[in-house]
């Protein structure tokens, strides 16, 4: 999972303006600054971390879903589970606070930094019902996409932030409408699949380095379309097996709004205001798992999610004003990555379930392009939760998943900034689930 998570804008200024140069070079970093703001806000979504918090009982188990029939959250995990609920209805939800810091050391100076992160809250809405035996419906909203990240102005010595031109503070959020159809058939095998309507927004902001007021802010909305689809396969009590496929979706911000405040020596230079066009895939996700039900009391699970990040290529943006200074690629050079997954459940009584496991999520960042709005690490986790059941019909829901990101040295080399990065990230949830 990650968090700094798919279509959102990446903003990049150029950190070394030369007030004393001349028209002529201050233009061209006027355009760089303007095109590199553009670019953060999109890194932002997709390379910060996928948001899998889509339900309580797979995050306890290490975020392992496709195999497993836990009732409505199916429509995320896997639709072809769906034929498999127990209950002819089946509702969910949850919520899941995001707490997570970023440390930053600065290349050659004895400068470290941290991100004051306010909380975000990932949430899951699913209602799933049957119609027969061999047919279900469902629809889910839930958030795979969104957090916020903000770095202190300054650090204990006083010190401003050092990568204050390259980003401030970004927030971004994707809310995720699914409408959903499973199909059982044979009594051990389903298929279902899932449209899914996407909408999400930013908001960020960055310094510029004329004087301490100089900022530059972009806002911009979007919606797109994709699916997902899902096969179960249930030969028997104890194995399960599921295959879930999550489409790319082009997320692209038409007339986003851009805005800046300079000198009034600059203002001839750089409009006040600016529109702006963008887009960027945010990758399909593989899953394949199997669970198996050890004993009557033990339940074991594992998931290979192999995420298409490859398909990230660049970054293609057009500006309505100066487009012929300001239109640009930009390279990103993401690699494919393979997520495992593992995790258990073991049923203590009637009442109550306990849950833990874990994963290990490599970075698929390109090493020349890694940005402090992005900080994706190779990261090692561990989940944990419980379901208890007052009654028959009501589970409450609880996990917690804590992510370290293992520290590393990275660059942005067009920016020439470097340093030593590491992140810790912890994720409580809580949530309800009825079956009736």
């Amino acid at each position: 999972m990650r968090y700094q998570s798919e279509f959102l804008k990446n903003v990049y200024i150029a950190p070394h303006f030369n007030l004393l140069l001349t028209k002529i070079n201050v233009m061209k970093r006027i355009t760089l600054a303007v095109l590199l703001l553009a670019l953060c806000s999109w890194t932002a979504f997709a390379g910060g971390y996928q948001v899998r918090l889509q339900g309580q009982k797979q995050t306890g188990m290490g975020l392992v879903g496709s195999p497993l029939n836990f009732g409505a959250s199916s429509i995320f995990f896997n639709p072809g589970g769906l034929s498999f609920m127990k209950n002819k209805f089946s509702i969910s939800a949850g919520v899941s606070p995001i707490l997570g810091n970023v440390l930053f050391e600065k290349a050659q100076t004895p400068d470290q930094f941290q991100t004051d992160n306010p909380v975000s809250t990932p949430f899951s809405l699913y209602f799933a019902f049957k119609i027969g035996d061999h047919i279900t419906l469902g629809i889910g909203a839930y958030t795979p996409f969104g957090s916020t990240t903000k770095w202190q102005t300054a650090n204990d010595n006083g010190a401003s932030w050092a990568g204050r031109y390259l980003i401030q503070e970004i927030s971004f959020s994707a809310i995720f409408i699914q409408p959903t159809i499973a199909y059982k058939f044979l009594d051990k095998f389903s298929i279902g699949a899932g449209l899914i309507y996407a909408i999400g927004n930013v908001d960020l902001q960055k310094a510029l380095p004329y004087n301490d007021n100089s900022t530059a802010k972009l806002e911009g909305s979007t919606s797109n379309i994709g699916y997902n689809i899902g096969f179960s396969f249930v030969p028997n009590e104890k194995w399960s097996l599921g295959i879930d496929y999550r489409s790319e979706i082009i997320m692209k911000i038409e007339g986003g709004d851009a805005a800046f405040k300079v000198p009034q020596s600059l203002s001839t230079k750089i409009s006040s205001a600016n529109k702006f066009d963008a887009e960027l895939p945010l990758p399909a996700n593989l899953d394949i798992g199997v669970a198996f039900q050890a004993t009557e009391k033990w339940l074991i699970a594992l998931e290979f999610n192999y995420v298409f990040w490859s398909v990230y290529k660049s970054l293609d943006f057009s500006f309505e004003e100066n487009s012929d200074l300001l239109n640009s690629e930009n390279p990103r050079e993401y690699s494919n990555s393979l997520i495992i997954r593992a995790g258990a459940q073991y049923s203590v009584n009637d009442k109550l379930d306990i849950r833990f496991g874990g994963y290990y999520d490599p970075t698929p960042t390109n090493e020349q392009y890694f940005t402090p709005e992005t900080v994706s690490l190779n990261t090692v986790a561990w989940t944990a939760g419980l379901s208890y059941r007052p009654i028959e019909m009501l589970s409450i829901d609880i996990s917690f998943a804590q992510l370290h990101g293992l520290k590393s040295e990275k660059s942005y080399t067009p920016d020439n900034f470097s340093g030593t990065y590491k992140t810790v990230t912890n994720l409580p949830g809580i949530g309800v689930s009825f079956n009736f």
